[in-house]
């Protein structure tokens, strides 16, 4: 298989898989004769989605939630990289921290969304806030596992080369662990785009959250499906791209 196509495969199967998804929901719609208020037609999905557009809402909306997404994703990403690699570092600053760095991490965070709101308003904080607790905790325990299952002949070679406590976590721990990072790393995108739509969803005016909870308030369910079918749309996207990222730095995997 050549590289062009292994790069179009994946983008290819997507698109099959969700033209099989819309097919099989439109044959749905037409036999079971669903009303148009519980479950409309694709095609009145996708003319509500291209009003949105035409008027201007749905772009507004759609960039507003991608700059939270990708601010959030990003300062969740580096906190976590970095808290993870520090951990990692120290035993003993893990032994103090473990306690309540697993408390958090197992706070289911829609109860904690409110208190985002509470300490960090209705702005724009709260949303990254509750963006980067959903990203942050995987990469971390992505970064830890990674540091912690190197090869011990990495550090023979950083004996070697006579490397400090720095050369040796930048030159060849943190890329020797990319594998289990990329895995946080993953996982944390998904994360990311649940935590935007969750923090539009209780809070703001914005964003394709605010747009689903107005849908839904004035019954306009094509636009409140597509409001859905954007979302997972973003999720597949922004999980790819971190996956073609990751193929990227570790070609060498699937080298013979």
């Amino acid at each position: 298989m050549t590289a062009a196509s292994s790069l179009w495969r994946r983008p290819l199967e997507l698109l099959a898989a969700f033209a099989a998804i819309a097919i099989a929901w439109d044959l749905y719609v037409r036999l079971s004769d669903a009303p148009a208020y519980l479950l409309p037609a694709p095609l009145d999905v996708g003319a509500a989605l291209i009003q949105s557009m035409q008027s201007g809402e749905l772009a507004q909306h759609l960039l507003y939630t991608l700059k939270n997404l990708m601010l959030g994703y990003v300062a969740g990403a580096l906190l976590g990289v970095t808290s993870g690699a520090t951990l990692a570092k120290s035993p003993r600053l893990e032994k103090i921290l473990g306690g309540p760095i697993l408390f958090l991490q197992t706070a289911p965070k829609i109860a904690l969304a409110p208190l985002f709101v509470i300490w960090f308003g209705l702005g724009l904080a709260s949303k990254i806030a509750l963006i980067i607790s959903l990203v942050f905790f995987p990469v971390l325990i992505g970064t830890m596992v990674g540091l912690r299952s190197l090869d011990s002949r990495l550090g023979d070679l950083a004996r070697l080369l006579k490397l400090n406590l720095w050369q040796r976590l930048w030159r060849i721990e943190l890329r020797a662990g990319l594998p289990e990072i990329f895995v946080g790393l993953r996982i944390g995108a998904v994360q990311a785009v649940v935590g935007a739509i969750l923090a539009e969803w209780m809070s703001g005016k914005q964003g394709l959250g605010y747009l689903m909870t107005f849908a839904s308030a004035t019954y306009k369910t094509p636009l409140l499906f597509g409001a859905v079918v954007l979302t997972a749309l973003i999720g597949v996207a922004v999980y790819q791209i971190v996956e073609t990222i990751e193929k990227r730095l570790l070609a060498w995997r699937d080298a013979p």
